[in-house]
């Protein structure tokens, strides 16, 4: 058995509220923590030798691995890498360019420019790829929305945005990155099929180009579907022979690089445009093309598209990073990332790049290789360039059907990604929401809106599940100072008199009502039906003490005209006053009547009205609870209906007793109460912050159950809590420091200790004493 189960410890200290642990730790005022602003912005912009050294190493991390770069270590291993990585970059760089609807040489700078940028501005092992589709269809359009993206990349990494990226949560990218995929499909089929159809844009444009395709269907280019077809069907198997075979292989197969190399060549010497009007890559200048400025004017339309683009590419390249980071024991920067990122793609958009991200196939091929560092890029950079300079013509003739039918099986992966609506409904049917709203709202809606409302219903998601959190009532855990919930533990055990509430989020604005609410529920008490009727029978009170005062004043004047009467007998002839009997004659008349109908209440009331008498002439601010059952009339004195609008009065033998005694009435017969509870802990260890609406929701609730004689205590309050607490003016005369309490063990034993001795039996979960705890 593992011996780890029968560890103990014991632990005896006093019980702890919140005041007396800030006496024992000496804790720090908020002004302590918080420097001023005036010395914050003095510390930002002081300048130390240090400080400059960080600075320029994090923003350039080349200067800090490169000179400590080992050749004899890394430099094979990365040579051998950038090669492979290199000869994936060629065939995938002009499937790309297809997909962005752009000329097919601009796949291949976006394969070289991009990667030499950001091998200055990183250091993790990764590779870049013109991944992501831009919906442009002319060439500086494309550059327009690649520059844009990058600036907003840089503008957010710059101003520490980084932390942008954790809102696109796992489910999201995937399903985005999905619905891509299905509209990079689409944007192949003429190519797959040889037709031309019409160009579409903005929402649902994917239905309409759909429709458009299976209506040119029957016009089909033959030849051109058989080239598409026979390329898949040899990708497909070359690809699955190669996961097959590749644990036994230094490098991996080049599946892609020998489709183009067969494909060029049979295109070649078959003349398939000129004999079967296929088409065909065309010219591929060879060179560097200068750069150019992109035009500004095109900025205002693309930005949707834009920022869509930097959101995503930043989400993908975080996550890789970050997946490869956890693998390595190194730690990425989200801000250089973004900077890094940005500038590879504003740059390279100044040299006909299109938009550029981490690539999963090709950073794990130069991972899998032996790549260790950036090196492995520049190496790959150097195989694109040679292809640029020289072999770029080589290509011409090469088939586009087969350019689409790279990108399609490449996309295989990614079609894969629908298994995780059956991983999701199994773990998490929220996340499962997120992956199919994001799903369809891309498809129809396109990538940016469609970005743009997954983002949104994401962020809906976090703020239902905290406006509809799970709250509990916890009980005791025989023999521990654990207090769990006590629907789904078996074992837990009330504790007498108190009721310990707790909700599975924190309190604030939106939900601040729902906590009251689930509060009355859970307690079972309607505090505010309780306080109106309380208030009422309090109101009926004042009424039948004033109607005694006014029965006692009558009565000694009564008195007094009976000595007079006694003393005028004494001394001579009685003198009788025909409105003296009178009135003495009403008072009689009204007095009985009053008292038979108060004899008449006391034996026809159904329910057993709640009475609330002290239980000690010591403790005059204790009410005691009785519910149910007929009160001793004989006892109690002849009492009058608790109805709206009585008008009766306690009979003249017991009004000055019960005046007195009975101040209060109980409200047991408003509905089903727990009549023992003397005292409410809310248990806030889930809270990580509070708002002001919180924090007079909180007050409100100790008031209003402070009318009914309940006490409410606070505990498990992290530091930051209290403080805001302080600085929201929580804190008051009537509510101190004393009423929060370290752990819920603190205040269920101040609970006992206070108010359950007189009320209920001593409570003894696992203590000796009720001024220590001992476990």
């Amino acid at each position: 058995m593992d011996s780890r189960r029968f560890g103990k410890y014991i632990v005896e200290r006093e019980v702890l509220d919140e005041q007396r642990l800030e006496e024992i730790t000496q804790r720090k005022t908020h002004s302590d923590n918080q420097s001023s602003l005036t010395e914050r912005l003095k510390d930002s912009l002081r300048c130390t030798v240090p400080k400059l050294k960080h600075s320029v190493m994090s923003s350039l991390p080349v200067l800090y691995w490169l000179p400590k770069y080992s050749v004899w270590d890394y430099g094979m291993p990365d040579l051998i890498s950038g090669i492979s990585v290199g000869i994936m970059h060629l065939p995938q760089g002009l499937a790309y360019a297809m997909l962005a609807s752009v000329p097919p040489v601009f796949g291949l700078y976006s394969s070289l420019y991009p990667a030499l940028i950001y091998f200055f501005l990183e250091h993790h092992v990764i590779s870049l790829s013109g991944h992501l589709l831009c919906s442009a269809s002319w060439v500086q359009v494309a550059v327009a929305t690649t520059v844009l993206g990058g600036l907003i990349q840089v503008a957010l990494g710059l101003v520490k945005f980084g932390f942008v990226g954790t809102y696109l949560s796992e489910p999201l990218v995937r399903a985005y990155t999905t619905a891509a995929s299905a509209h990079a499909v689409v944007a192949q089929l003429k190519y797959i099929f040889g037709v031309s159809p019409t160009r579409f844009s903005g929402p649902f444009s994917m239905v309409y180009t759909l429709k458009d395709v299976c209506s040119l269907l029957p016009c089909t280019h033959l030849p051109t579907l058989v080239v598409s077809a026979v390329s898949m069907v040899f990708l497909i198997a070359a690809k699955e022979l190669n996961s097959f075979i590749s644990p036994k292989l230094p490098v991996p197969i080049p599946v892609e690089l020998i489709t183009i190399v067969a494909g060029t060549l049979i295109s070649a010497y078959t003349h398939l445009n000129r004999n079967y009007t296929i088409s065909v890559v065309g010219e591929i200048p060879s060179g560097l093309s200068p750069p150019s400025v992109p035009d500004a004017s095109l900025f205002g339309e693309v930005i949707g598209d834009a920022f869509a683009l930097a959101m995503v590419g930043y989400a993908i390249s975080i996550s890789l990073g970050k997946t490869f980071a956890l693998k390595h024991g190194y730690k990425v920067d989200s801000n250089q990332e973004l900077v890094a990122l940005g500038l590879s793609n504003a740059v390279g958009g100044f040299f006909q790049c299109f938009s550029v991200c981490s690539s999963m196939s090709r950073s794990l091929i130069q991972e899998t290789t032996g790549g260790k560092t950036q090196m492995a890029a520049v190496a790959s950079s150097l195989i694109v360039l040679v292809t640029i300079l020289k072999l770029g013509p080589l290509f011409q003739e090469l088939p586009k059907a087969v350019l689409a039918a790279i990108v399609f099986v490449n996309l295989k992966g990614m079609f894969k990604q629908h298994s995780d609506i059956v991983t999701l409904w199994k773990r998490s049917k929220i996340d499962l929401m997120v992956w199919l709203v994001t799903w369809v709202s891309t498809l129809l809606l396109n990538l940016d809106l469609g970005l743009v409302a997954s983002i949104l219903f994401a962020l809906l998601t976090v703020i239902f599940r905290t406006q509809m959190p799970t709250y509990s009532v916890l009980g005791n855990v025989p023999g521990t100072e654990l207090y769990v919930d006590i629907e789904t533990h078996r074992e837990a055990r009330d504790v007498p008199g108190v009721t310990i509430f707790r909700s599975s989020a924190t309190v604030y604005f939106a939900n601040a009502d729902l906590y009251i609410e689930a509060l009355k529920e859970k307690s079972g008490l309607d505090i505010s039906k309780m306080i109106i009727y309380k208030k009422r029978q309090e109101a009926k009170q004042r009424r039948r003490e004033r109607r005694a005062e006014r029965r006692a004043k009558r009565q000694a004047k009564k008195e007094r005209r009976a000595a007079q009467r006694a003393a005028k007998h004494l001394s001579g002839a009685p003198v009788f006053s025909v409105e003296e009997e009178a009135g003495s004659w009403r008072n009689t008349c009204v007095d009985g009547d009053v008292t038979d109908r108060e004899q008449q209440g006391c034996t026809e009331r159904e329910n057993g009205t709640v009475f609330i008498i002290p239980t000690t002439p010591r403790t005059p601010d204790r009410w005691e609870y009785l519910k149910g059952g007929e009160p001793d009339c004989t006892s109690l004195g002849s009492i009058s209906e608790l109805q709206e609008g009585d008008t009766t009065t306690l009979d003249s033998s017991s009004d000055d007793t019960l005046s007195r005694d009975l101040e209060r009435i109980s409200l047991g017969s408003l509905g089903k109460w727990t009549w023992d509870i003397h005292s409410i802990i809310i248990d806030l260890s889930t809270a990580n912050f509070i708002d002001i609406v919180a924090i007079k929701t909180i007050k409100n609730i100790i008031h209003d159950f402070s009318e009914i004689d309940v006490d409410i205590y606070i505990a498990c309050c992290q530091a930051p809590v209290v403080e805001q607490l302080e600085l929201g003016d929580f804190f008051s005369e009537t509510i101190t420091k004393r009423s929060l309490f370290v752990s819920v063990h603190d205040a269920v034993l101040y609970c006992l200790n206070h108010r359950g001795a007189t009320s209920i039996p001593r409570y003894e979960p696992s203590v000796d004493t009720y001024d220590g705890t001992k476990l």
